[in-house]
């Protein structure tokens, strides 16, 4: 049973939608003014210049400890955030972007509100048929399929897969001592209190951490029917968002990771990617074995994906391979995965279903028979949406979210409920 609370909450934004696209659909001029008003062009339109966004209210009812990174200990989190997008194209060949944030952090509630570049970087296309482009700056991952729509406006869901958003146990600050100690960081044993379960989650890594808008460069182009890129970065797919923008030491040992797609036709989409990378920041240095560096402990990761689009239907499937490679107790594997489906019932009404999962191999535990190293979930999201208005869009988000037994520890059962009002300019 949901609490009446979050419930109110919903019916608060969905009024709050209503009126907002009641004052915007009666001044949609006035958008198509704005729209104009910043775009900018000049040499005959060699050169041209476009600022939009988005304007997201979000408001979450949460258990404790809060799922994902999620940075609050109350139950109701509302979350505002601006995003604003510069586009700039010179001539045929050169393309400059960048996207910038006031919030309260990457992640939802991790501090008072502050403005940052979430990307910045320079593309450069020689060739008129796209077989290459080279790309400079600070940006988005090119693994997978969920990162080229995950903005707000185009994400049906409010959450990102469990793949970008859940909290494995393993830590980058440091490495565990024990076994035990790595079974008490992924909750497969009893001894955290209540505090340091909340506490400790900003130690945690997930498989990739959101959009992963880490330093770099990158090339990409089309041949046919395939697609292919691939990135060399400050930072791994995994690395936090702190991490995205640091030098020094952070050169010392590059991330790398690729991307093949093929399309066979319109409708379908197949794509294989990897990753490799150390996933420990230079403070964990002391923790390590005597004569071994960051660079010999890596994420190493596979994911394949598929995407289908066919009338007003729209599906999408991830699958992550990864190893973490650890000091003392060996490697650390995890399989995490998502199928995701998208229906539009009317030009303005879509509904959307995503079933996730993840599962996690086994380390030796002495005498006793091997353990699994993480508690195996899955969680299943439910989201309507509804645009008001071409500059407005409404959705809600229903999360049950399932972990097995361990141990002492029994099954977990939680339940989060999300709401968010955007408009876009």
């Amino acid at each position: 049973m949901i609490p009446h609370r979050p419930i109110r909450l919903a019916f608060t934004l969905t009024a709050l939608a209503i009126v907002g696209g009641t004052v915007v659909a009666a001044s949609e001029e006035y958008f198509d003014r704005l729209g104009q008003a910043l775009s900018a062009s000049s040499l005959h339109g060699h050169v041209r210049a476009r600022l939009s966004g988005t304007v997201d209210l979000e408001a979450y009812h949460l258990p404790t400890p809060a799922p994902a990174f999620i940075d609050t200990t109350r139950e109701d989190l509302f979350n505002p955030r601006l995003t604003l997008f510069l586009d700039t194209q010179l001539g045929e060949r050169v393309y400059l972007f960048s996207q910038a944030r006031a919030d309260q952090g990457f992640d939802p509630g991790q501090s008072a509100a502050r403005f940052r570049f979430d990307e910045y970087a320079l593309r450069i296309t020689p060739w008129a048929d796209r077989r290459g482009s080279f790309q400079l700056g600070k940006f988005a991952t090119i693994v997978g399929n969920w990162v080229p729509r995950h903005g707000s406006w185009e994400n049906p869901f409010i959450s990102a897969p469990v793949p970008y958003e859940h909290a494995t146990g393993v830590w980058d600050t440091e490495t565990p001592r024990s076994l035990n100690q790595f079974l008490l960081w992924n909750h497969v044993r009893p001894g955290l209190s209540v505090f340091n379960t909340a506490n400790e989650k900003k130690f945690r890594l997930p498989l990739v951490w959101g959009p992963a808008y880490a330093t770099g460069a990158a090339v990409s182009g089309a041949l046919g029917q395939f697609r292919y890129s691939a990135e060399l970065k400050n930072a791994g797919i995994a690395s936090r968002p702190a991490s995205w923008t640091k030098a020094g030491k952070w050169w010392t040992y590059p991330a790398v990771a690729a991307r093949l797609a093929y399309s066979p036709n319109p409708m379908w989409t197949f794509g294989v990617s990897a990753a490799n990378a150390t996933y420990l920041r230079p403070s964990a240095q002391p923790t390590l074995t005597a004569g071994r560096g960051r660079g010999d402990y890596r994420q190493r990761t596979f994911a394949a994906d598929a995407g289908f689009a066919w009338h007003h239907w729209q599906l999408w499937a991830e699958v992550f391979q990864s190893r973490f490679e650890m000091p003392l107790l060996g490697d650390a594997d995890t399989v995490s995965g998502y199928v995701e489906a998208k229906y539009k019932f009317t030009p303005q009404f879509f509904g959307a279903v995503r079933f996730n999962r993840q599962t996690f191999g086994t380390l030796l535990d002495g005498p006793r028979p091997p353990i699994h190293w993480g508690r195996n979930l899955w969680r299943i999201d439910v989201a309507p949406g509804y645009r008001l208005t071409p500059h407005v869009q409404l959705k809600l988000e229903y999360s049950l979210h399932h972990e097995a037994s361990a141990a002492a520890l029994a099954a977990e059962r939680t339940q989060t409920l999300a709401a968010q009002l955007t408009a876009r300019f």
